[in-house]
């Protein structure tokens, strides 16, 4: 009986508008009350989480996000991009889609990406055959395409949270990085095949390829192109824990930024680090709080029950995989990735384990699920970002995200049922 009233609480609260980690604590301290449990153990869920080595990555990582965001980053990638892959039939889709994906991998806010390279993407694309609905769509779309490739901050955040459960199956976050590359690749390459299937009737002018532009854009680019590999061979090198390494990328990115390109000042640092410690602090608190809900879920043996209601009605892994979808989905539509991973993650993650689903797995399924909830109404927040960047309604922005919608479908089936893809580069 506590358990509905703890879920109708919930429910009244969320529609109030009460911040989401302050209904997450009431609820737990509301059942820890019911349960005669010593509130301490709340304290003691904070200290564990702030004792967390792993902590540091995330503030880390969104600090050198939002710095590259300030400064010329994205104008220098969509030109290197644009060297090397604008000579490909459809190439400026191409250009899109990964300038898009590599830029939201680093930056960790698919909103960030769609400011920061649509004024650049959008007014090139629809000047070709692809059209404004179709480059509308594309832009949208390729604004959550990063969440996958490394270093990414969900993938960071949905590490944190599968270690502090505890669960006897050990997540590491490099394994996470690993795993979602290929994935992340697997949806990129079906939209730039939906992209030049579009323009199959109207083939769209290809320049031929520049080794001279290809050198300025090289040249232009040099400080910011072995970043990724930087964090990847320190990582998979063994020189660089996940910490150490979002710390150098921290250090890297300021020195390059303000000192070498000189394009953000010493004195916009203060402002851009308030900025992104905002962000990581309301996902901190959160974190806290839902690990304090998730000690009472475990007292309550919530995952549990929850474990063998859905043995007694589901037998099949193949049917838990694909309501687990649906359940993801319906979650992306109206909460942001945070909130839902905070929150969904501790009630998943041993259900999926019982199920005999590998948690890294499930990771890069879940976030592959939030990746679409994106442009999944009421809560998409792509499709209102982009609605206020390009000053359109959001219901032809919409419109223009469904055939992109459908293939991103089809590669998260692709990603759910074919575990090797998220796997196979996993060390044995």
């Amino acid at each position: 009986m506590t358990l509905y009233v703890l879920a109708l609480a919930l429910i009244i609260l969320s529609i109030m508008g009460m911040p989401l980690f302050a209904i997450i604590l009431a609820v737990a301290i509301s059942g820890f009350l019911f349960q005669g449990v010593d509130l301490s153990v709340i304290a003691i869920e904070l200290y564990r989480l702030a004792d967390t080595p792993l902590l540091m990555a995330l503030p880390l990582f969104t600090l050198a996000g939002y710095i590259m965001a300030e400064s010329q980053t994205s104008r220098r990638l969509v030109r290197l991009t644009e060297a090397f892959l604008g000579w490909m039939p459809g190439g400026l889709g191409i250009v899109s889609l990964v300038t898009c994906a590599v830029f939201t991998a680093f930056t960790g806010a698919s909103g960030v990406t769609i400011v920061a390279l649509g004024a650049l993407l959008y007014p090139a694309l629809k000047k070709t055959a692809y059209g404004k609905d179709f480059s509308l769509g594309l832009v949208t779309t390729s604004g959550s395409l990063g969440l996958l490739l490394p270093p990414s901050v969900p993938l960071v955040l949905y590490g944190i949270i599968a270690q502090q459960m505890n669960l006897g199956v050990e997540v590491k976050i490099s394994d996470l990085f690993l795993a979602g590359m290929l994935p992340g690749i697997l949806m990129i390459v079906l939209l730039a095949l939906w992209s030049l299937w579009s323009i199959r009737k109207n083939p769209i002018p290809r320049a031929p390829f520049s080794v001279k532009e290809a050198l300025t854009a090289l040249h232009e680019a040099f400080w910011e192109i072995p970043l990724p590999f930087f964090i990847l061979t320190g990582v998979y090198g063994g020189f660089l824990a996940i910490s150490e390494a979002a710390a150098m990328t921290a250090i890297y990115v300021i020195v390059v930024e303000v000192f070498i390109y000189q394009e953000v000042k010493i004195s916009q640092l203060p402002d851009i680090m308030r900025k992104s410690m905002v962000v990581c602090g309301g996902i901190l608190l959160i974190i806290g709080a839902s690990l304090a809900f998730t000690n009472y879920l475990i007292d309550a043996e919530v995952p549990m029950r929850l474990f063998a209601w859905i043995q007694a009605h589901i037998h099949s892994k193949f049917t838990f995989l694909i309501l687990l979808n649906v359940l993801l989905l319906l979650l992306g539509a109206i909460l942001d990735i945070f909130s839902a991973l905070v929150i969904m993650v501790p009630l998943i993650l041993p259900v999926a384990i019982g199920y005999g689903i590998d948690p890294v797995h499930l990771g890069i399924i879940f976030l592959a699920n939030m990746q679409i909830g994106y442009l999944t109404p009421p809560v998409g927040m792509n499709l209102f970002i982009a609605s206020y960047r390009f000053q359109l309604p959001v219901a032809e922005i919409y419109r223009a995200t469904i055939p992109f919608m459908i293939v991103l479908l089809l590669a998260l089936v692709v990603i759910t049922y074919w575990p090797g893809l998220s796997l196979m580069l996993l060390p044995k």
